[in-house]
């Protein structure tokens, strides 16, 4: 089972949640500041892990998802915005040969193409550079934008006049009336070691002038050719930009009255007849095999380019195809790019340290002697859990390689000092943050704390976590808000929200709160002191204990009040018949949990695994009384859902694709008034599956299994039907 099917539906939205920041976080440093904090891999890595959970879990997906974005929106700036008449995408990726055989399938699939049919694809070197955009009208170039996000990108239209591979005007006749050549502004690598040098020197000679000492780690350089692109490029004084080495090369076009000619090769002929560079790279390939190996023939001239490039894009040549392919989210399906493996370098692990994550998970991290990878300087290392410590036997002091990977990144991938006998490495067996017990789960690697609620380092999150939407949707709690309220000492446990009236004069003195804002706020607050009860466990964030399973048990148990006691019965059967050898034997499995269905009263999709986290939860002091200082604030009611007779009434409903007339939510709502379970998986057990537009994979496998399969509307009949 891989991590991500292991995974609830409250751990995969908390995931998403943190994903969605995070690389926001990093689009906005990449793409607005110029200054990225982390590697092309490793933001490659958080991107390929948000798709893993989209896709496993379509309905989780968010309204700020990153796949739904391109590039960051521009924040202040002293650039005017400019809006693409032609949206500029992104590009898939892919990372081996595995991968771009299935993107060549899926483009066939699409275009119901014959397998002897030959698809021409375009192979061309991917230089990391900042996209740019430029209009010609008439063959006068008359605006230059950057990406931006995709749709609004930023007039750099004087800066690009003092790139000299751009021309000011197009010399053919027969130039459309509108053209816009998009393409990509860098540096070379000479020019970027020499800026940053002079701007060392500059630095030098300013500290001498004032008499002061001269620091060089306080001078500020660019980390790499692309971000000295980008800043160059970015200047409100058009001079400084005529003054850095910047170059220009085409990839393709966007808006445009005309395009002359059939295929991505011959357009990108005649732009570079037209007077801009393209890639000295650019070619046509009829076969995987000829893709890959013009790969591994730009990958083996990789190191002696004078340019940065980080991959190879594929283009499907032929244009009507790539009309008739379209694009998915932020990204054309006619498009990929391939990018290039790890690159490894020797360093020493300095030290091992501890990070806990936002579900308690403990994850070492590797502090390494800086080593330059790639042409980046890597300090740490993912180290991943306690049993990848123990099979690569890494501790302080080791010689190590690291790479720096498209997936895992980076990572240790040998240990070259780990048969010098030394004392091993104890991973710890208590939360550093909160001094809770950590334990690895049945089954399980990662480690985790147990301290829940009164855990620093998990605190922010599962307050968050608790005025959600899918929780108790509290309006007017942003994440912001309760850093603030955090920071001030005034919000440390879910309780304390509901204590946030006491302080309406201390909130109303802080800046940018006024008596309506805060009001509503407060008002907000107590609208939510009798909460529905599935929605209060869900939102106390327990692992295992999602949307579903916080219904069937508080449906089993009817007040919450009950669900301790439930706990507490389990953890007394748990001591009572400790586990042995055979506990993972089937046996021994079943009969645990048969135990918990018996000692909680849920009598389908429940077991051992949420029990045991529930057992644990309840079995800390600490969230013991986060718990009863909670359950002082508020009066769940007792639990009922009303049930219709209807044709689905105890049987599983899944819902798939896209729902036009309702949300997820609403259908999974409806599906419990009518008697039915509403599951996020298709399987043996699924009764009938609702499928709307865009259903994939658990359409397929319903289709295989043969399930009843209905869309929408038929959903809605048997909704109407059951009054």
């Amino acid at each position: 089972m891989s991590d991500t099917e292991k995974l609830t539906e409250a751990d995969a939205a908390n995931e998403l949640m943190r994903l969605a920041r995070e690389i926001a976080k990093h689009d906005k440093l990449y793409h607005a500041n110029d200054a990225p904090e982390i590697t092309d891999q490793e933001y490659d890595a958080l991107v390929r892990r948000n798709r893993e959970l989209e896709e496993a879990f379509p309905r989780l997906v968010r309204d700020d998802s990153p796949s739904k974005k391109v590039g960051h929106e521009i924040a202040a700036s002293p650039l005017s915005k400019v809006a693409h008449e032609v949206r500029m995408m992104s590009l898939d990726n892919g990372f081996n040969r595995e991968e771009v055989e299935e993107w060549t399938q899926r483009v066939r699939r699409f275009l119901s193409l014959d397998e002897n049919e030959t698809v021409a694809i375009t192979a061309e070197d991917k230089i990391d550079g900042l996209s740019c955009s430029l209009r010609y009208e008439q063959g006068k170039l008359v605006r230059a934008a950057t990406r931006g996000d995709g749709q609004v990108g930023e007039d750099v239209t004087p800066n690009v006049a003092f790139i000299a591979d751009i021309p000011q005007q197009i010399d053919d006749p027969n130039v459309p009336d509108v053209f816009e050549v998009r393409g990509e502004v860098y540096m070379s690598k000479q020019d970027f070691t020499a800026l940053n040098v002079a701007l060392l020197d500059a630095a030098k000679t300013d500290a001498a002038e004032k008499g002061e000492d001269f620091d060089p780690a306080r001078v500020r350089q660019f980390a790499n050719p692309r971000n000295a692109a980008a800043g160059s490029l970015r200047q409100k004084d058009a001079s400084v930009t005529a003054k850095r080495p910047l170059k220009f090369w085409a990839y393709g076009w966007g808006a445009a009255s005309d395009v002359p000619n059939a295929s991505q090769h011959d357009m990108m002929r005649l732009i570079e007849a037209w007077g801009f560079p393209v890639s000295p790279f650019l070619t046509v390939t009829d076969s995987v095999d000829a893709m890959i190996a013009h790969y591994d023939e730009i990958g083996r001239q990789r190191p002696d380019l004078g340019y940065e490039i980080d991959g190879v894009v594929y283009k499907v040549d032929r244009l009507d195809w790539q009309q008739r392919l379209g694009s998915v989210g932020k990204a054309p399906r006619w498009a990929l790019a391939h990018k290039f493996p790890a690159e490894r370098a020797e360093t020493t692990l300095e030290a091992i340290d501890i990070q806990v994550g936002r579900t308690g998970k403990l994850t070492p991290v590797g502090r390494l002697a800086p080593v330059l990878v790639g042409g980046v300087t890597v300090t740490n290392v993912t180290l991943h859990n306690r049993d990848e410590i123990e099979r690569l036997g890494v501790r302080p002091g080791d010689r190590i390689v690291v790479q720096r990977a498209g997936d895992v990144i980076p990572q240790v991938v040998e240990n070259l000092t780990g048969d010098i006998e030394r004392e091993p490495y104890l991973f710890p067996a208590n939360c550093p943050e909160c001094e809770s017990e950590a334990v690895a789960e049945d089954d399980e690697v990662d480690v985790r704390c147990t301290g829940g609620l009164i855990c620093p380092a998990q605190r922010i999150q599962r307050l968050e976590h608790f005025v959600s939407r899918k929780a108790l949707d509290i309006e007017g709690f942003g994440t912001k808000t309760i850093e603030q309220f955090f920071a001030l000492g005034w919000l440390e446990s879910p309780a304390d929200i509901f204590r946030l009236r006491e302080r309406r004069e201390d909130i109303l003195a802080l800046e940018g709160w006024q008596d309506k804002s805060v009001d509503n706020l407060l008002v907000a607050v107590e609208e939510k002191r009798a909460p529905d009860a599935a929605r209060l466990l869900f939102g106390l964030g327990i692992r295992h204990v999602g949307e579903t399973t916080s219904r069937d048990l508080m449906k089993a148990l009817g007040d919450i009040s009950e669900l301790r006691v439930a706990a507490e019965k389990f953890f007394t059967y748990r001591a009572e018949n400790p586990q042995g050898e055979d506990e993972k034997a089937s046996p021994f499995k079943a009969r645990v949990d048969q135990a918990a269905k018996d000692i909680f009263g849920v009598t389908d999709g429940f077991g051992a695994t949420a029990a045991h986290s529930l057992a644990d939860f309840f079995h800390e002091a600490h969230n013991v009384t986060v718990w009863q200082d909670l359950m002082s604030q508020v009066r769940p009611p007792h639990y009922e859902v009303e049930t219709l007779d209807s044709p689905v009434a105890g049987k599983t409903v899944v819902f798939t694709g896209k729902l036009e007339t309702m949300s997820r939510d609403e259908a999974k709502a409806q599906a419990e008034r009518l008697g039915a379970k509403a599951s996020g998986s298709v399987s043996a057990k699924t009764d009938l599956l609702v499928a709307g537009p865009g259903a994939g994979s658990k359409l397929k496998k319903a289709e295989a299994l043969g399930i009843e399969v209905i869309d929408e509307a038929g959903w809605a009949d048997i909704v109407a039907a059951a009054g």
